[in-house]
């Protein structure tokens, strides 16, 4: 019999109390049910308590109990003394390998909406855009279209963008995928069997634990997080003491340049610490530099080169130059590249041939897309600084060395519920928890920083009055 966390049901409810009309318990126990039905909540899982419910979802006990009782009455609900309430639905059945940490992005309805660290896109996009006309087309055109490990010339601009780094690389050794977050998916598929050990950082990126987890990866992290502690969430000497149990990670999964959601980079040293380990281990390293380009240094400088230890590394235009651009890769071996697109051809068959040949004249542009960028981040993370200094002067975070946002202790409170209740009020922002594979940092936040002073002062004003509730209530 399966069970589901508190804490994976709160996210999985995002927007259920803003969504939806009537009384609280009425929302919820709709929202339960739409769960159900959907099979997001197998058939048969018990739910969590109905304290444990509350607390996380910053409601009264009795909202909770009101909601239980409308799904038993419905027939939705089966109590039993001594073994919790199991959810009935449409008779999808099984343990759900989702996670629910993505879930934000389904609702995105919230005046004041922080749940995305994504950026607006730049002037060089729109730009080389423009330059794009007949005579771009004319060649391809004359072919299907289909490139499934994408196309020719896109390939070798990005093996040449890690020439340029220091990286010998060759066009057979990329495969364009649709963004960062299927580089990620395609490698959970490929190499993570159900029940195989995946070590990563605490905490880490979102939707790695999403695809991970999907695969029914056993996640264990390594490493801890608090301000002024150096190099959060990456600590090597947790990965030998797990390798000294004779455990057998599948994989190791990474993020030294600008990691999200923390914004930190390792240092040249706890860079080689890694290397070593992972090299001394033999151990399948994923490096995910979706974020090394947001870096704040101001000199125009690519990111740091990949560990020489990382089997798989992971890129992306997504995050430089504009979300909508779901243009990523993987870079390996000439052979695990060739399998990663055998599994992404039963998936989408190719990436837009239009967005590739965009993605090309990008690469042009890059000296000019850091500069932009880079500038526009520096000014976001000053803004956001006073910001909170101001309204919220007993919030802690460490400055990043990049990234689109701050990583924010709110002493004393549960995120998750400071969550929920600024949801009822209009802001929508994703708590520590979701960042973790065991649900840990709830007293963290993740604060976006290119919002602008209006939107930032408004919701931190709010993000405040309910953590001061939460503070009361918890």
């Amino acid at each position: 019999m399966s069970r589901i966390t508190a804490s994976r049901l709160s996210r999985l409810l995002t927007g259920w109390s803003t969504d939806g009309t009537g009384p609280l318990p009425r929302q919820l126990a709709t929202a339960l049910a739409e769960l159900a039905e959907r099979g997001d909540v197998p058939t048969g899982t018990v739910l969590p308590s109905q304290r444990e419910l509350a607390a996380v979802l910053g409601v009264s006990r009795s909202t909770v109990t009101a909601a239980y009782a409308l799904l038993e009455g419905e027939g939705r609900l089966e109590s039993r003394r001594g073994s919790g309430s199991r959810l009935r639905g449409s008779g999808l059945s099984g343990q759900s390998r989702g996670d629910g940490r993505l879930a934000s992005f389904d609702s995105r309805s919230a005046p004041l909406d922080l749940s995305s660290g994504a950026l607006p896109g730049l002037r060089v996009v729109a730009e080389a855009f423009g330059t794009l006309g007949p005579a771009d087309l004319r060649t391809p055109l004359t072919a299907d279209g289909y490139h499934p490990h994408g196309l020719p010339e896109l390939r070798e601009g990005i093996a040449a963008y890690y020439r340029a780094a220091g990286l010998p690389t060759t066009a057979d050794q990329i495969l364009v995928t649709s963004g960062s977050q299927q580089a990620v998916w395609l490698i959970a598929q490929a190499l993570v069997e159900p029940g195989d050990t995946v070590v990563v950082e605490n905490p880490t990126y979102r939707g790695a634990l999403e695809a991970l987890r999907s695969r029914g990866a056993r996640i264990v992290p390594v490493g801890g997080d608090r301000p002024g502690a150096g190099p959060d969430g990456a600590d090597v000497a947790g990965l030998r003491a797990l390798l000294r149990t004779r455990v057998r990670p599948r994989l190791v999964y990474l993020q030294p340049t600008v990691h999200n959601p923390t914004g930190r980079t390792l240092d040249s040293a706890a860079r080689r610490g890694w290397a070593t380990a992972l090299t001394e281990g033999g151990l399948a390293a994923v490096e995910d530099s979706s974020c090394a380009e947001l870096t704040l240094t101001d000199d125009g400088a690519p990111p740091p080169v990949p560990l020489p230890a990382s089997a798989y590394t992971i890129g992306t235009f997504s995050k430089l130059f504009w979300g909508g651009l779901r243009i990523g890769w993987v870079r390996a071996a000439a052979p695990a590249i060739a399998r990663l697109g055998g599994i992404k051809k039963s998936v989408d068959l190719a990436c837009p041939v239009l967005d590739q040949l965009l993605a090309v004249r990008l690469l042009d542009r890059l000296p000019a897309a850091r500069a932009e960028r880079r500038a526009a981040l520096r000014s976001g993370l000053v803004t956001a600084q006073e910001v909170l200094r101001e309204l919220a002067p007993a919030w802690e975070w460490d400055p990043p060395a990049g990234g689109p946002a701050l990583w924010v202790r709110v002493p004393g409170t549960d995120t998750e519920a400071l969550a929920q209740l600024a949801r009822r009020r209009g802001v929508a922002v994703v708590p520590g928890p979701a960042f973790s594979a065991v649900d840990g940092f709830r007293d963290r936040l993740r604060l976006p920083v290119m919002q602008g002073r209006e939107v930032l002062e408004g919701a931190v004003r709010i993000l405040r009055a309910c953590a001061e509730r939460e503070g009361r209530t918890g």
